[in-house]
């Protein structure tokens, strides 16, 4: 492996990071940086950087081994010190590793298409019960022209003469263990094992043309803000027939007025007055589908919980559904009219209880003396 430098500062990590957030911060560069959305060479060349630094840091072996030695391939042998005669340790390091398979996911053929990623946002009852929405996207599509082939119409991808059409050419080399065979991807045909002779003139031997799509994106039941949807296959396509990558959905749910969620629950308040508290009644209290009846019962107080069940929101991974917490709020009225402050100097009386309002309503304080007069 060629000298990188440090690639947790390639990937802009500590040495102590996750596998998260190795994740993490891989994927927010090859945004910025995939040849795909950004043209400049310099940044394809960083593209391979990143690559070959999270390909390490993301396996634990490999990243083990480049922790201890600097280098993921040292270690990886039966130990001791070898040396190649003809193209040194990092060639024979390169022999070691793949006969281990390190080097098994080598890309051979078409290259698959960039993971692409977009937002939708939903309200309370599309995320409860699941919708269909649709979300546009500009990306790299298949060439309508050349069905992705990147040859010209009536001419066909040759076979690389380098290669053979494998993708990498072999090399065998002398070391003091004996004969070893090495591999690298062909220059020539970029390891696809083909090269186009007459590029198609719409996509420029590329096999891929970047236009306006729409898809239509099923949200499943109880999915809540945070939740991220994988589509594959749905994201860009790959150059000269590689496969679509995925598309990744982020999706927000946005405020209910009505209701506060709390995982698959769901909590409402419902105001009623001090005569409804005290006498009791049944409200109409609003629900994700109807309206449905509840009952408050003579002597309610503020803060009391009525527990609906089974009226939340559907569990995302399994059978049921949450449940519908009413809370109670009893509301004591503000502003009062002299036969109400009657009849509520009345009631005080009949309980025996002591009315003295403050100074400065002491206007109050005698209507309701006069209520007794």
């Amino acid at each position: 492996m060629a000298d990188l430098g440090d690639l947790y500062e390639i990937l802009g990590v500590s040495r102590t990071a996750t596998a998260d957030e190795i994740k993490r911060a891989y994927r927010k560069l090859a945004r910025e940086l995939h040849p795909d959305t950004n043209p400049d060479p310099a940044a394809e060349e960083e593209f391979k950087r990143i690559s070959v630094a999270y390909e390490v840091l993301s396996d634990p072996e490999q990243r083990a081994r480049y922790d201890t030695y600097g280098d993921p391939r040292m270690g990886a042998g039966q130990g001791g010190s070898v040396f190649d005669t003809n193209g040194g340790l990092g060639d024979l390091f390169d022999v070691f590793f793949s006969q281990m398979g390190g080097n098994q996911n080598r890309h051979r053929g078409p290259i698959p298409g960039a993971d692409i990623e977009t937002s939708v946002r939903l309200d309370l009852v599309e995320a409860a019960f699941g919708a269909a929405k649709e979300v546009s996207l500009r990306l790299p599509v298949t060439c309508p022209e050349c069905s992705g082939s990147g040859a010209e119409t009536g001419t066909t991808p040759e076979m690389c003469v380098d290669c053979q059409g494998a993708g990498e050419i072999r090399r065998v080399r002398q070391s003091l263990l004996g004969q070893m065979v090495t591999a690298s991807p062909c220059q020539r045909c970029h390891g696809m094992g083909q090269v186009i002779a007459s590029p198609c003139s719409a996509c420029r031997g590329d096999g891929r043309v970047t236009d306006q799509r729409t898809l239509t994106v099923e949200i499943p039941s109880g999915v809540e803000s945070g939740t991220t949807l994988r589509l594959t296959d749905r994201g860009a396509a790959g150059p000269r027939g590689g496969p679509p990558g995925s598309l990744y959905v982020h999706l927000e749910v946005a405020p209910d007025p009505r209701f506060e969620r709390q995982g698959d629950d769901l909590h409402t308040m419902v105001h009623v007055s001090v005569a409804q508290a005290a006498i009791g009644t049944a409200l109409e209290v609003e629900t994700l589908e109807e309206p449905t009846s509840v009952g408050i019962a003579p002597g309610t107080q503020s803060g009391t919980v009525t527990r609906l069940k089974g009226q939340g929101v559907p569990h995302l991974r399994g059978r049921g559904r949450g449940d519908l917490y009413v809370h109670v709020q009893v509301d004591t009225p503000l502003e009062l009219t002299d036969r109400e402050v009657e009849l509520l100097g009345e009631l005080a009386a009949i309980r025996g209880e002591h009315l003295e309002p403050p100074e400065e309503h002491h206007g109050i304080l005698s209507k309701i003396r006069s209520a007794f007069h």
